[in-house]
């Protein structure tokens, strides 16, 4: 079973909301501080391989990170883009909820429960 990974920061409202509703249902997951502990290349692009939207999905575009970025990440190589998140972790949306198949960005309780619920029927038959 693959265990459940919380990308977050203690600050971030989000984040905040998301770990109380884990804590609330008893959700175990492992917590790691996205700016401490940032995805390396292989986990982001793991994460961008789950999305729906690439990179529009996890880039936070109303950050003052992304604003101060001198080019348009659109005309830049994937790869290059991932090595600036990895340099500026708050490039990232928060909170990042992944199991390794399924992604949650942002405070999503319907998603939560989805991912949560996966969890419950892996234990049960595993």
């Amino acid at each position: 079973m693959n265990q459940i990974t919380f990308f977050t920061y203690p600050s971030c409202t989000s984040c905040r909301k998301t770990k109380k509703w884990l804590k609330e249902n008893e959700v175990n997951v492992n917590e790691r501080h996205i700016f401490r502990d940032t995805p390396d290349y292989d986990e982001l692009m793991n994460l961008l391989s789950l999305t729906t939207e690439g990179l529009d999905e996890l880039l936070a575009t109303r950050s003052q990170s992304f604003k101060a970025l001198d080019q348009d990440v659109e005309d830049l190589p994937l790869s290059e883009v991932v090595k600036m998140i990895i340099e500026d972790p708050k490039l990232l949306k928060r909170p990042i909820l992944t199991d390794g198949k399924s992604l949650i960005v942002g405070y999503n309780p319907e998603g939560l429960r989805s991912l949560s619920n996966k969890k419950q029927m892996y234990k049960m038959s595993g």
